[in-house]
């Protein structure tokens, strides 16, 4: 007795086993994470050093260089690269795809721990932080503005109210603060009063430090009680930095506020924040890697209306962007064309077949299959993704084909003149080879993408292993429901009259005429080898000619532009062109929130459309659009840009790395020819190089013997500008 006979006269064990593949899928359904593209471990580590008040080449010769000589030595490094910059070093280092990332974060935090004693003692501590490539953004920006506050109130009432709240979420990763002004005490140096009075700008610094200390008492005890200690060692109010003594000498005592302004400011006013054209403070929010996007943003979503009910008077709260909008519709897509799949498989089997007992048997046997493949999908750690999604709509053509051979194979033992049962023993015992290796080579024909390396390996895993699963379930489904179906199901005759009788004399009148075609041209057979080979021919000018590239372009619902100003610029003077930029995508009918970051050299903004359902034209269009009016604004350049429609994908088309071992400047003039040659080949519409050479600085040159007839030695002299100046 074959396997498939008890699933023939055992029908409740058929049953079980596919109700089993049926509750196990559906229970996975639940607890299947939902992102928009597969989980992949394309990580960049990135080591930032704030060194206040230093010039690029310092800070390349005492942070960018020796960190980057340790850091290099670290395992699982696939590039790094480095940026040195007025006050600031940026090294990004790019891991080897799908290398453990928290070894490699180790590492690099043991080698910037080699050399912190070796950095200047002015510098800051390195911050080191990780990005995966689906984290670039956050999942959600929340844009709070009022008419009434100032940005440090506002900055204040999140970091005490609003982000404790969203942290608190499940599933959040992190809510951080964009354009946050943090209260701080700012205090502006009169240099003739203080040259007058005989105070030197570090003599201010140095009182500062002494007389603003956090004081820890503790406490004190008796033989009956205790009492906790505090004292008022720290200054809190911009009157008590003014009453703050910074000399006193033959009696006379000279406070802050004789040599100084002293107002409660911001610590950085760098950088202007704007929704929809207005001052605001932005507010990402960040999801755990294994979490459920759409779970967790509709939690962040039910905590706006409670947020915004005990926001102080005056103060407005709205989402610039939302990245589960696009993949709640992409999904809905899919699903809607899944639901059409379904329906047209299941009309065309039925004109096949002819018989509603005969389609009844691959209708039930798709949604198993699928539904069984969604819990291999979790076993094997997968999401629910739109290439997994998409492999789940095409593996429908697939589990089919197996329930039909099952079907057609039976009732051709029911026209020999056998019982149901007996029909469907044999017709199972003769198609549990084929089947098997049927199944077998459709899951290893996708098999191969799973396993090979690279980007398009670690996209591609999901969707490949997805569709496999499908095929594999759909043999089991058909070696053990499809037979015990048709012995209940089928019966002799049905599919000689009725309509079932028609659509077999239509397909007998077809397999005639293709007989007849057949014949004809087998008389002809150069003329059909011929046809053949052009054919084949033509395959190899239509690959040449095709434009190639890892995805295209998907309409996300927004699109982003990146601003470069002159590199002597002022904020005041970058905010000017940022209002242009503004009013070039309100001018679009189809704008829906419009978000923009600006700093002195340059910055960050873009829009968001209205909904798919709203508009005509695709964001590509629109960027396309947008770029002759961007481009016509003097004093800044902007880049238009779409996310790429993978995770992992660099930002643009082509890049470029110049490696040498000479100057930066020598780098630099050879990168300058790259860009002149690229626009004259007329073939890029932008091209730029990161390394400049075009932030301009003036040199003080201090005469040495006059400070040290002065009695001020050289270190002095640089601490005194450095205060004097707010560095």
């Amino acid at each position: 007795m074959k396997l498939t006979d008890i699933f023939v006269k055992r029908p409740v064990l058929a049953i079980v086993v596919n109700l089993v593949i049926l509750i196990a899928g559906l229970q996975s359904i639940r607890s299947l994470s939902v992102r928009q593209y597969p989980r992949s471990d394309i990580a960049v580590v990135t080591v930032s050093t704030v060194y206040v008040g230093a010039n690029a080449d310092l800070v390349r010769g005492f942070i960018t260089t020796p960190l980057e000589r340790v850091i290099a030595s670290a395992d699982g490094i696939d590039y790094m690269e480095s940026s040195s910059a007025q006050a600031l070093s940026t090294i990004t280092v790019h891991l080897k795809l799908n290398y453990d990332t928290n070894a490699a974060l180790t590492q690099i935090q043991a080698k910037v721990a080699q050399v912190r004693n070796d950095l200047p003692p002015e510098a800051e501590a390195p911050i080191i932080d990780l990005q995966t490539a689906d984290n670039q953004f956050a999942s959600i920006y929340l844009g709070f503005s009022s008419d009434d506050l100032d940005p440090n109130q506002i900055t204040d009432y999140l970091t005490r109210v609003v982000q404790p709240k969203l942290s608190a979420i499940s599933g959040v990763q992190r809510a951080d603060i964009l354009g946050a002004r943090t209260f701080a005490m700012r205090i502006w140096l009169k240099p003739d009063r203080m040259a007058a009075l005989g105070i030197a700008p570090s003599a201010v610094r140095d009182a500062l430090a002494r007389n603003n200390y956090l004081s820890a008492l503790g406490r004190t005890k008796g033989s009956m009680v205790s009492v906790n200690l505090v004292a008022n060692t720290d200054l809190r109010t911009a009157e008590e930095f003014r009453q703050l003594v910074v000399k006193e000498q033959d009696g006379v005592i000279v406070r802050l506020g004789e040599i100084a302004d002293v107002v409660l400011g911001a610590e950085n006013y760098e950088q202007d924040v704007r929704f929809n054209g207005q001052s605001a403070t932005f507010m990402g929010v960040w999801v755990l890697p294994a979490a459920n996007t759409l779970e967790v943003i509709g939690q962040v979503r039910e905590a706006i209306p409670q947020i915004r009910a005990q926001l102080p008077a005056g103060m407005k709260v709205g989402v610039p962007y939302d990245s589960t909008e696009y993949i709640k519709d992409a999904i809905n897509e899919v699903l809607r064309t899944l639901t059409e799949t379904l329906l047209i498989v299941i009309v065309v089997i039925f004109l096949f077949l002819g018989s509603f007992r005969s389609v009844l048997i691959p209708v039930v046997a798709i949604p198993v299959s699928l539904v069984g493949a969604v819990f291999l999908m979790l076993v094997a750690g997968f999401t629910v993704n739109l290439l997994t999604l998409l492999a789940i709509v095409l593996s429908v053509g697939l589990v089919v084909d197996d329930a039909i051979v099952m079907v057609e194979n039976v009732e051709r033992h029911l026209h020999q003149g056998k019982r149901p049962v007996q029909a469907a023993i044999d017709a199972a015992r003769e198609l549990v080879g084929p089947i098997i290796a049927m199944t077998i080579t459709l899951a290893a024909v996708y098999t191969p993408v799973a396993i090979q390396g690279g980007l398009t390996g670690s996209l591609f895993r999901e969707f490949a292993l997805t569709l496999a699963g499908a095929v594999l379930v759909s043999g089991v489904v058909a070696l053990t429901l499809s037979p015990m179906m048709g012995a209940k199901l089928l019966r002799t005759g049905d599919t000689e009259r009725g309509f079932a009788g028609w659509i077999n004399r239509r397909f007998d009148s077809v397999r005639r005429g293709y007989t007849r075609s057949l014949t004809a041209t087998l008389r002809y057979r150069p003329v059909v080898l011929a046809v053949w080979i052009i054919v084949a021919l033509l395959i190899v000018p239509f690959y040449l000619f095709s434009q190639q590239e890892l995805a295209p372009y998907e309409d996300q619902g927004f699109f982003f532009g990146f601003v470069q100003a002159s590199a002597n610029s002022t904020l005041d003077q970058t905010k000017l062109f940022a209002d242009q930029i503004h009013d070039v995508y309100r001018s679009f009918p189809e704008s829906g929130s419009i978000f923009q970051i600006t700093f002195p050299n340059g910055g960050f903004g873009g829009m968001t459309t209205k909904p798919w359902s709203q508009r005509t034209k695709t964001t590509q269009q629109l960027l396309m659009e947008s770029m002759a009016p961007l481009s016509k604004i003097a004093g800044v350049r902007v880049v238009p840009q779409a996310p790429p429609p993978l995770p992992g994908g660099g930002s643009f088309p082509v890049d470029l790395v110049i490696a040498s071992a000479a100057e930066p400047k020598r780098l630099s003039e050879l990168a300058d020819q790259l860009v002149k040659k690229a626009f004259a080949s007329g073939l890029f519409i932008f091209a730029d190089a990161d390394l400049k050479f075009d932030q301009p600085q003036v040199e003080i040159v201090f005469d040495r013997d006059k400070l040290r007839s002065q009695g001020v030695d050289l270190s002095q002299a640089g601490r005194d500008l450095s205060g004097l100046l707010g560095a």
